[in-house]
């Protein structure tokens, strides 16, 4: 009996080690690296009907997925939302008050993947969920991916609703003066990424 057992204990053993040594082999996915200062998130937006272009100036991603295995990468994305700008001093001193983006309580904005999937041709679509002051929705968001020498170069845009995320409250929820739909548009530029 006693052989037995000690049989069963080195079957476990050998099982778990076996177990160990796959998951080490197959290893995580890739990080990639955000070069700093190549990037750019800017929103468009339309004040009394004209379009109004900004940008988020602070910005960082943890990007782990392999382009060829995409199903089992991950993208999480972080906003400083006091890093905003429209280019113009006093409309840039209102962005982070309570009626816009309330920085002083929702610091940062943020996106976290939940799939990923490619359509070929350097092209995927990634699920996820934005969350912006306070307030979750769920988006998928078209990138197009490029690749030079050892620098990895991802764009695409999405299009929100502010007035769901409650940015521009009270009087600016009159959306003649500034419109409800907002155009995110992005670029990140990344080294560490497996070739597509």
């Amino acid at each position: 009996m006693s052989l037995l057992r000690t049989a069963w204990r080195a079957l476990c053993v050998v099982a778990l080690l076996a177990a160990a040594g796959a998951a080490s082999a197959a290893g995580p996915e890739p990080m990639a690296r955000l070069v700093p200062g190549q990037g750019q998130i800017a929103f468009v937006t339309k004040q009394m009907g004209v379009p109004v272009e900004g940008e988020f100036r602070k910005f960082d991603a943890q990007i782990a997925f392999d382009p060829k295995k995409p199903e089992g990468g991950t993208v999480a994305l972080q906003i400083d939302m006091a890093s905003a700008t429209l280019g113009v001093p006093q409309t840039d001193a209102e962005l982070p008050k309570a009626p816009w983006f309330d920085t002083a309580r929702f610091p940062k904005a943020s996106f976290q993947s939940s799939a990923i999937r490619s359509l070929g041709g350097g092209r995927f679509e990634v699920a996820g969920r934005l969350t912006l002051k306070g307030h979750a929705q769920e988006l998928v968001v078209p990138v197009a991916i490029t690749q030079s020498a050892d620098r990895s170069t991802a764009t695409g845009s999405f299009t929100i609703q502010r007035l769901a995320f409650k940015v521009g409250d009270g009087e600016w929820t009159d959306t003649s003066m500034v419109g409800d739909e907002v155009q995110v548009r992005f670029k990140l530029v990344m080294t560490g990424l497996r070739p597509l």
